[in-house]
């Protein structure tokens, strides 16, 4: 099957101009202006914008949480992100203590296999490091192409490790080519605030907020930060929300170091005052929690000084029965919030056709830094010959409204509700097949492929 999509506007990291992509397979075969080539299929793409395909590096689909799981599916997800025009999503698999990483390879994988609509790779959530984990880092790179592992240094007693584990396992997966992701926030101080509210009978979802104060990000994100240094380990923090952790990353480049930035498209448009006295703020808490406004400068900023790298979602999304589980009591509300489908449409909106940024950036961040610091690029992340044809055709100027009537994810809510915006996602390829056309998926369950990584290579 071949595809020709004529006359769009093509934009890259580096190109911007209007013309001709001709597709075989899975693969794209030439990019031209006035392609002179018949082919099976041809899509007219005028006035359209032409982008890779997005890559949502943090998502959580079927993820067990607080004695519930969250409500996407690797089908309802992955379809719910071609919706939007993510074709590549990564979720993290959560080693559980005391077993081994292959377990939970086998028990994520197989949750996953013939399920996914779109293609999705894997993190591994390292909980338990010690001298039966360390030699399944490299069995993971070499057999199984997962070369990212997420530590966490909070949820103490579940998923936190300590200092002493985070050393050794960046040295490991350092001598392995990988790199460390991080969810940077000091458990133990969290731990003794949500402690200290319960006891003062302070139970509202806003004190899921006040349970971790910017503090306890901003000494985590230098603390990882320094350990990275010292042990040479490549290291990535996800879901970074405020100004004093970035400036931990900031302080950082003085001794000309760098670390992977991401930030997840609510911290930069969603602020705590969602965070009420009442229980509709359960919708928006997660942790991190929403920041402050002069966060969401710090973000917008730290984008353009190439502070930070990604925008994704930590997408994690539980139905309102679910939320209820902590209506009285803030630390049992299952912490997740649902923006896979709206990510790409949401940063195009309000970021570059408010000026904020470039169309330039806009692929760095949701697509093509993702590929070449997860080991995908040049299969993935760009337009070019010989890369899967994952590609989006964008109306920038069509008007539409986000609305849990009219999503296709799992949750009957929107954190988004009535937003109204400016650029609609039209028709979306995966690997060459159209799968999203005029709001109807055309690709089944089981379409979707898991991808092997190559190595880190710094970019």
């Amino acid at each position: 099957m071949s595809v020709l999509i004529t006359n769009g506007r093509i934009i890259t990291v580096t190109d911007d101009f209007i013309g001709d992509i001709y597709i075989e397979g899975e693969k794209i075969v030439s990019i031209g202006k006035h392609l002179d080539i018949t082919a099976d299929h041809t899509i007219d793409a005028t006035g359209q914008l032409v982008m890779p395909g997005g890559i949502d590096p943090h998502v959580h689909l079927d993820m067990p949480f607080m004695g519930t799981f969250s409500s996407d599916s690797y089908e309802t997800g992955t379809r719910a992100a071609l919706f939007g025009g993510t074709t590549t999503v990564i979720d993290f698999i959560l080693q559980k203590q005391g077993h081994s990483l292959q377990e939970a390879f086998d028990e994520w994988n197989g949750r996953a296999t013939g399920t996914a609509v779109g293609d999705y790779s894997f993190h591994m959530a390292v909980t338990d490091f010690n001298d039966g984990t360390r030699p399944e880092i490299r069995t993971m790179v070499e057999e199984h192409g997962i070369t990212s592992f997420k530590t966490f240094m909070a949820y103490k007693g579940a998923l936190m490790i300590d200092d002493r584990q985070m050393t050794a396992l960046m040295q490991e997966v350092r001598r392995q080519g990988g790199l460390v992701t991080v969810h940077a926030t000091n458990g133990d101080m969290i731990d003794y605030l949500v402690a200290r509210h319960k006891a003062e009978g302070k139970l509202s979802p806003r004190y899921h907020y006040l349970s971790q104060p910017e503090i306890t990000e901003a000494e985590a994100s230098g603390r990882f930060t320094d350990i990275s240094h010292y042990t040479g380990c490549p290291g990535y923090i996800v879901h970074l929300t405020c100004e004093g952790a970035l400036n931990a990353v900031r302080n950082a480049t003085i001794r000309n170091q760098h670390i992977w930035v991401e930030t997840c498209i609510q911290y930069l448009l969603l602020d705590a005052s969602r965070y009420g006295d009442d229980f509709d703020g359960a919708k928006w808490v997660m942790s991190p929690p929403l920041r402050e406004k002069k966060d969401q400068a710090t973000l917008w900023a730290g984008i353009n000084q190439n502070l930070v790298n990604v925008v994704a979602t930590d997408h994690c999304p539980f139905r309102w029965e679910q939320k209820l589980m902590g209506k009285d009591d803030f630390s049992k509300i299952p912490n997740g919030h649902p923006a896979i489908e709206h990510r790409m449409e949401l940063l195009y909106s309000e970021g570059v056709r408010k000026g904020r940024i470039s169309l330039q950036k806009y692929v760095e961040l949701t697509s093509t830094n993702a590929a070449k610091i997860f080991g995908l690029f040049p299969r993935k992340g760009t337009l070019a010959p010989d890369s899967d044809a994952d590609i989006i055709l964008m109306d920038p100027n069509r008007q539409h409204t986000l609305s849990a009537a009219t999503h296709h994810m799992n949750v009957d809510y929107s954190a988004y509700e009535g937003w109204q915006l400016t650029g609609k996602i039209q028709t979306v390829l995966l690997r060459g097949k159209v799968a999203i056309d005029q709001g109807e998926c055309k690709v089944d369950k089981g379409y979707g492929q898991f991808l092997k990584r190559h190595r880190h290579i710094h970019i």
